[in-house]
């Protein structure tokens, strides 16, 4: 097939370990890794645009006068001006879902990780201290079980939900705090205002979109209503979390950890205070990133695209 199908910038998708089948039956498929400048008018005749991160504005689609399609590779599409498209007569879509297990799974692990102290053990047995030991066990820290302790969600959305039933699994109970309002709820799930959850949550994972009103959601103020023993999780956007306030926050003892795999610059500085702060564990935005996941989203891309071709309406954000 003749039509031309470009990826702005497939190296957030990996290439080792993913195929780009589904999309290549579709028409001639074009990798950037990611686009450069010059490389821009390379796309003057491309009908189908393909970004996870790139910036497609007005002024994008004034210099691609063929392009007819742009699908997001991602659930989030702040980087697309969406009205602009649609005046445009531009079809956009995003692709919800693909990663709810794999970032549910990276909650999990983070919690884990504090509960368990693994890492930190692991590392004391290979410097030799288990050999040295004058008993058949010790341990550097308290460890901690999670049956029986309270996980606060904000945000029950797809990731919202797969976490609180993850949580259930663990004998946890949940407390949730969403703009919509479930007419029924698993047992062991409540539906608490967001100041109940801050107070009662031994572990907090934030699910919520990011908006003017969820902004900052964590800040000195919020942080002061949580239990000094409490772990904070972030694995939705760094501008929920105002980040100088919790680095004090943690500094001074008042929680007791901190997860991101976001933050709000990304890539962040290399002096950026959460990085340096001992009581957090930062990883580079990988939640989402699992093997299956990734190809997930290219299979649902090429979906899109056929749905768009057949005058269906899958995924659309511009209607």
């Amino acid at each position: 097939m003749d039509v031309e199908i470009a990826v702005l910038d497939s190296q957030t998708l990996g290439d080792s370990d993913v195929n780009w089948h589904a999309l290549e039956r579709l028409g001639r498929l074009r990798l950037f890794r990611p686009i450069r400048t010059e490389e821009w008018p390379l796309l003057s005749r491309t009908p189908y645009v393909l970004t996870n991160k790139v910036l497609i504005d007005e002024t994008v689609m004034e210099r691609l006068p063929a392009l007819r399609y742009i699908g997001v590779l991602a659930t989030g599409y702040n980087n697309v001006d969406v009205e602009a498209a649609r005046k445009r007569g531009i079809a956009v879509t995003n692709i919800p879902g693909y990663s709810t297990h794999a970032v549910a799974e990276t909650v999990f692990a983070a919690i884990l990780h504090f509960a368990k102290q693994t890492a930190l053990h692991n590392n004391a047995v290979k410097k030799g201290r288990w050999s040295k030991s004058e008993s058949f066990c010790f341990w550097d820290t308290s460890l901690w079980e999670l049956r029986g302790l309270t996980l606060g969600v904000i945000g029950y959305g797809a990731i919202g939900r797969q976490v609180a039933r993850v949580a259930r699994a663990f004998d946890m109970s949940v407390l949730i705090h969403t703009r919509s309002k479930p007419t029924s709820l698993p047992e062991g799930i409540r539906l608490a205002d967001r100041e109940t959850v801050l107070r009662e949550s031994d572990v907090l994972s934030l699910h919520c979109p990011l908006t003017d009103a969820t902004r900052h959601l964590i800040n000195e103020h919020t942080l002061s209503l949580m239990k000094p023993e409490a772990l904070l999780v972030n694995t939705g956007r760094g501008p929920l979390v105002d980040e100088a306030a919790l680095d004090k926050v943690l500094r001074q003892r008042k929680i007791a950890a901190y997860y991101g795999d976001v933050l709000s610059d990304e890539p962040p500085p290399g002096d950026h205070p959460l990085i340096g702060n001992p009581y957090t564990v930062i990883t580079p935005h990988i939640a989402w990133a699992t093997r299956q996941a990734r190809q997930r989203l290219i299979d649902r891309a090429a979906e899109n695209i056929m749905a768009f071709r057949e005058g269906k309406k899958l995924n659309r954000l511009d209607v």
